[in-house]
């Protein structure tokens, strides 16, 4: 696609957002592929309409006003950059000109209200604690509050886990095969702790040292992913200092987070810490990649045949490419077989605060998936992402289904402990 973005007035990020547009083709394999367009059917909520809308803001020719509800409408999943034969980066697109878009525009005052609510709270588990106690209060009178205030309450789990204190150093049983730094999350502290203790487990399981640093904090996905481009630099910089670089890898348990980490060589272009952005990235792995590369010790069997339906989280199979690893270590599960869901590629509608601050679509997008693994007649749900797993939990107990939903590492970890598949 020819473009006239004059890409000096953008800064260091003009010329990625130049090269994603000059790469479109307009071939329209990225349509099938997009869930905004597969519930909304409108060219402007496709990848390939909203990259015309956002050349179009560049260069000048329309408004920023006129692009800014398809472009919010955008759940930047990346469903379309697997299914573009051109490779599109649509990514090095979408972020940095939310980031623009983010400086030049006034939201409403509700809307500012929730976004800085959830930037102040979400990035920190000690204040996200707080406030979904706070939200677990106000459950009563979720009826007589604004629409995003509802969606914020409808997230936070009915009952509180208990806190757990996430040792520094967790040694490896047995001989010593690797020594690895592990990212925490934010979010997933607070509703699922138990994923962080499975991972330690299983990691040790696999003569697997890790490294919690101290230092760390958010990854920055959820500031990246709304705009919030000074944010997101502040907590990358963070990261960048806190993990040390005598490991062998730094793995993520959340595709979210490993995801954003992956971008800081995006978000840190044209500064000074970008040759060490590079180098970060280059360390990044999910757990279930770095798992797969070391050859999984062999868990127990089960005693009777079990089948587990597994969701690809966008942010997994889209954008690090990665949907055969998870699915070679819960292959390792003798009498677990793993059923596929109709639609897999499409997003459950979680995305970040993309439930937040798009709760009708991402409705849609939730009932839809939660359906589809319904039509499976698995007896459990597996997904390497905390996001995902509470919107599908959410939908599917609306379906009044009872089906638990584990985190890969949940599962393996009850497959070392001798679980029968009937235990939830």
């Amino acid at each position: 696609m020819q473009h006239n973005i004059p890409i000096e007035e953008y800064g260091p990020l003009g010329e990625s957002m130049a090269n994603t547009v000059s790469k479109c083709v307009h071939c329209g394999f990225c349509l099938p592929a997009c869930p905004t367009y597969n519930v909304l059917n409108e060219e402007m909520d496709s990848p390939r309409g909203r990259i015309i809308l956002m050349k179009s803001v560049l260069e000048g020719s329309i408004e920023l006003e006129d692009a800014v509800l398809y472009i919010d409408r955008c759940l930047g999943c990346l469903g379309c950059v697997t299914a573009c034969p051109s490779g599109v980066p649509y990514g090095e697109l979408l972020t940095p000109f939310r980031s623009y878009a983010q400086g030049h525009r006034r939201r409403p005052i509700m809307d500012r209200t929730a976004r800085s609510l959830m930037l102040a709270t979400i990035p920190h588990p000690g204040r996200f604690r707080q406030a979904a106690g706070a939200a677990r209060l106000a459950r009563p009178l979720k009826g007589v509050l604004p629409g995003k205030f509802q969606a914020m309450i409808n997230l936070v789990p009915e009952s509180p886990e208990p806190a757990f204190s996430i040792p520094e150093v967790t040694p490896a049983e047995g001989a010593r095969r690797a020594r690895v730094a592990l990212l925490v999350g934010c979010v997933q502290q607070v509703v699922s702790p138990e994923i962080n203790r499975a991972t330690l487990r299983v990691l040790a399981r696999n003569g697997v040292e890790v490294v919690v640093p101290r230092g760390q904090g958010c990854c920055g996905a959820l500031a990246m992913h709304t705009g919030e481009m000074d944010m997101a630099r502040t907590q990358g910089r963070r990261n960048l200092e806190a993990f040390p670089t005598d490991v062998d890898a730094i793995l993520a348990n959340a595709a979210g987070c490993g995801s954003g980490m992956r971008e800081y060589e995006l978000i840190f272009k044209g500064t000074d810490l970008e040759e060490q952005a590079e180098r970060f990235e280059g360390r990044i792995q999910d757990v279930s990649q770095f798992l797969d590369a070391l050859g999984l010790v062999e868990p127990e069997g089960l005693k009777d045949p079990f089948k587990l339906a597994y969701h690809d989280a966008c942010h997994l199979a889209h954008a690090q490419g990665i949907t055969a690893a998870p699915r070679r270590l819960l292959g390792k599960i003798s009498n677990l077989s793993i059923v596929p869901i109709l639609e897999g590629e499409l997003c459950c509608g979680s995305a970040g605060t993309y439930n937040i601050e798009q709760p009708e679509i991402a409705a849609r997008l939730g009932e839809r998936k939660a359906r589809h693994i319904l039509s499976t007649g698995a007896a459990a749900v597996a997904s390497g992402n905390i996001g995902c797993m509470v919107q599908i939990n959410n939908h599917l107990k609306k379906l009044d289904a009872s089906i638990p939903v584990w985190h890969t590492m949940e599962v393996l970890d009850r497959a070392y402990g001798g679980w029968d598949g009937g235990r939830t």
